[in-house]
């Protein structure tokens, strides 16, 4: 099982599906959310806007049954006497007569609460029913009286169904019958209306889900598609940087074996033919010594000089592999020193400028930007042709740069590049070792050459207090 810390320090592979991956979750899941949302209100204006429509079609079929009851006996009730019993009765009769569908019916209530038709539910005749409310708590007869008293309305209860006995919602339009204080309705349950809406509900629900399970599926092969082509990537990458690797180290050889040859011809060439001279005048001076002849000292004072020629060499060849000043007294004074042995060695005109910079820069620094004045003094001795070079070193607020320029005969063609050339390819890879920068200005042909490295704020040390500061805050 791979450990949690693993996890918590992704690869470059992993960094690289992550950033891939999770904005285009994102941005799917807010899709989803917006499409579900957006779902739902349409579908729920909707939902509300087919109900108001049945309703208001119940309303109107309702109020159209009380007006047509109370038109077909109007001739009774217009011409009868507030207390003429007989026509009350003859009303009544005909209302509990009138009942329709399943468990339609007209019901009549006094203004006190007592009812006074109720034909599908005759145990409620003849009771007194103020007060009474349904299973919700809402007012059913002391509200329909009080729509009767304000003239004609609707009102909307939960009520039993004649047909089942189970409580269902229903709608109810009350009018009156103002002469002999009655309050005269029918209503009808909606409970269709109910079941029509929540199918339309439930319809709504499954599209939902239904486009919630196609994002996903789309999601899913747009993730997969990422995956594999971020697996593809990676693999190729993978090969490419393998090949690098193998350029880089075969480079990385080659150049060892470049250095091991060039310090074994400096030996050879230089060391050696010195020694070798030195041995030949010691041995002269030797057999001189042996026959007494006065002129001995004079190869022997050759073979000295000589073998001060050789310690020279020596030094020389040190100083070229690992200058001793550099770690002693800084990258100003060994440019310097580098400087002044360029000059002395091939004529060439060669100026050194730097600021006051306090020896800040760390090893890595120090060494890469040694190596590249080397390496480009190096190429300006075996190709620019140049009589003047000039040489810079300043710190700054980013960092610090070294710039290089010469007046020779410039650098044209393919060797412009800076991976043309192996001396070039070795600068620029020592600064991008570094995170700085590297560029290499090539005018017109004759006007020269010109190279600036510089290198990041993060490689110059603190202040000496600060550093002391920190040591012992350490120890």
């Amino acid at each position: 099982m791979k450990p949690i810390a693993a996890w918590l320090r992704p690869s470059y592979a992993q960094k690289l599906s992550l950033v891939a991956t999770v904005p285009l979750i994102a941005a799917v899941a807010a899709i989803a959310v917006l499409v579900a949302f957006q779902s739902r209100a349409l579908a729920e204006r909707e939902i509300k806007a087919l109900e108001t429509q049945l309703l208001e079609a119940k309303k109107a079929e309702l109020a159209n049954y009380v007006t047509q009851a109370r038109n077909g006996f109007y001739f009774i009730y217009g011409s009868a006497a507030p207390d003429d019993q007989g026509a009350r009765d003859k009303v009544a009769q005909i209302f509990s007569a009138m009942i329709y569908g399943t468990d339609g019916s007209f019901f009549v209530y006094d203004y006190d609460g007592t009812n006074l038709v109720s034909p599908r539910q005759t145990e409620m005749i003849n009771k007194n029913w103020t007060g009474l409310r349904d299973s919700e708590g809402t007012p059913v007869v002391d509200e329909i009286i009080r729509i009767a008293r304000s003239g004609a309305g609707y009102h909307s209860y939960l009520w039993p169904k004649p047909s089942t006995g189970e409580e269902a919602r229903m709608i109810t339009y009350v009018t009156s019958f103002p002469s002999w204080q009655w309050a005269v309705g029918t209503g009808v349950f909606i409970d269709d209306v109910l079941a029509t809406v929540a199918t339309a509900r439930a319809d709504v629900e499954a599209r939902v889900q239904q486009t919630f399970f196609y994002i996903g599926m789309i999601t899913l092969a747009a993730l997969m598609v990422v995956f594999l082509t971020g697996m593809g990537l990676n693999i190729r990458e993978r090969r490419l940087a393998d090949a690098k690797l193998k350029k880089l180290t075969q480079r990385v050889l080659d150049a060892q074996e470049e250095e091991r040859g060039r310090v074994a011809r400096e030996l050879h060439d230089g060391i050696s033919q010195l020694l070798v001279g030195v041995r030949y005048a010691l041995d002269t001076a030797r057999r001189k010594l042996d026959r007494g002849d006065p002129t001995a000292p004079e190869p022997l004072g050759k073979g000295i000089e000589t073998l001060g020629v050789a310690i020279s060499e020596v030094r020389r060849i040190s100083r070229d592999l690992r200058p001793g000043v550099l770690d002693d007294l800084g990258l100003g004074p060994a440019l310097k020193a580098l400087t002044e042995d360029f000059s002395a060695r091939t004529g060439i005109i060669a100026e050194f400028d730097t600021v006051v910079f306090r020896n800040r820069l760390d090893g890595e620094a120090k060494i890469a930007l040694y190596r590249i004045a080397q390496e480009a003094l190096t190429n300006i001795e075996r190709h620019a042709q140049a009589t003047h070079v000039f040489i810079d070193l300043r710190g700054h607020k980013k960092g610090a740069t070294l710039r290089i320029r010469d007046n020779g005969c410039g650098i044209t063609g393919a060797s412009a590049n800076p991976t043309g050339g192996l001396g070039l390819r070795n600068m620029q890879e020592r600064v991008e070792q570094l995170d700085g920068e590297f560029n290499l200005t090539t005018p017109d042909r004759g006007k020269g050459t010109a190279i600036e490295v510089t290198v990041p704020l993060s490689h110059l040390l603190p202040p000496e207090p600060e550093r002391r500061a920190r040591a012992k805050a350490v120890s």
